[in-house]
């Protein structure tokens, strides 16, 4: 019988149970605040300190190029999706108060579905109309916060760029939001899509320019969608 590599035991004996540890305590800091905090701001800050103890702890170095656009408004950032590090990689790199969009039976699951459901995540039912998704962004924007998108739909398989998906980008020109497209690289070695092995390994997180979807119409949605995946391309390695 073949025994595991170093990395496997480290990733089931000591970062799996870690990273428990992390979820339970943050998850509870984060319910408890938003007794008094119902904008969100310090369960995002548990969010940023759980990504950024889940990279210290499995060891992966992020290098951030770019500048972040200003954190007093809000935005649509659009990533490519290498890796689940991906999420603990832009969480604890931007300053922006981030949300994301999760089905909303995730809002039952202990910690993470309630801190989703209570920190003002965008949980959405298959058969929530535009209307009702204009109205949870609105109350987002509302607190300033901003939110993150996977336009693949998926993660990657093998590194390389899927074709975006022009219907996320409908909630970007509804609500007037600057696109800011995001290239992450490096994450997918760090954990293999269907392998329950981390490695430590270095990261590159490039944040460009945003695009302006003031004056677009729905009908633009697969043009912004386009647009932006050429952008985030042209810095994603596999």
């Amino acid at each position: 019988m073949k025994v595991p590599p170093f990395h496997w035991w480290r990733t089931v004996v000591f970062l799996i149970p870690a990273i428990g540890i992390y979820t339970i305590v943050l998850g509870v800091v984060s319910l408890a605040s938003t007794l008094v905090d119902r904008r969100g701001y310090v369960a995002h800050r548990c969010a940023q300190l759980w990504g950024w103890l889940i990279l210290k702890t499995t060891g992966v170095r992020v290098t951030v190029r770019g500048t972040p656009p200003p954190a007093d408004a809000s935005y649509v950032f659009a990533s490519n999706h290498q890796s689940i590090y991906d999420i603990p990689v832009i969480f604890a790199s931007l300053p922006q108060s981030l949300r994301i969009i999760a089905k909303a039976s995730l809002g039952r699951f202990p910690f993470i579905g309630w801190h989703l459901k209570w920190a003002g995540h965008l949980l959405l039912n298959r058969d929530d109309r535009g209307a009702e998704v204009l109205k949870k962004m609105q109350a987002m924007i509302s607190h300033r916060a901003s939110l993150i998108i996977f336009p693949e739909g998926t993660r990657s398989v093998d590194g390389t760029l899927s074709p975006f998906k022009g219907g996320v980008f409908l909630m970007a020109i509804d609500s007037g939001l600057p696109v800011v497209p995001l290239s992450v690289s490096g994450t997918r070695h760090v954990m293999l899509r269907g392998r329950l092995m981390t490695c430590p390994g270095d990261v590159t997180l490039t944040i460009h320019p945003p695009v302006p979807t003031a004056g677009l119409t729905r009908a633009d949605a697969r043009a912004l969608s386009a647009r932006v995946q050429a952008i985030v391309a042209g810095d994603v390695t596999s």
